[in-house]
């Protein structure tokens, strides 16, 4: 099991940055993808940026250019840098882990409990 405590989210305005932590406790250890999705109320969770340890990074088209996904290498935190925020950015940010379990790598999705960002002038 991981444990995932999302912090950082909070009321901006456009074109100001905000940056989002993530820290992951538990089975860390399995993790193999580190991201974060958002949601808007009434619309379906997006993925927003997400780092493959050991692999690639995939930005959505919305974000690509002014959002920036990091990890720690250890598996223990994933941070996003949010620039040039816009008023389309508000929504409730979620932190996500993946992770692999056994020979036949079943995988097990993990969530944070969501912070909630504010665009607003």
């Amino acid at each position: 099991q991981v444990h995932l405590v999302e912090s950082g989210g909070g009321s901006v305005q456009p074109g100001e940055s905000l940056r989002l932590s993530c820290a992951a406790s538990g089975n860390t250890f399995s993790i193999v993808v580190m991201g974060w999705y958002r949601q808007i109320p009434g619309k379906e969770r997006e993925l927003v940026a997400q780092s493959r340890f050991g692999g690639s990074t995939y930005y959505s088209d919305s974000v690509r250019g002014r959002f920036t996904i990091s990890k720690a290498a250890d598996k223990t935190a994933v941070f996003l840098q949010m620039n040039n925020v816009k008023s389309e950015d508000t929504a409730i940010y979620f932190c996500h882990a993946q992770g692999i379990k056994g020979v036949r790598e079943l995988k097990s999705n993990y969530w944070g409990q969501g912070t909630k960002d504010t665009v607003s002038s």
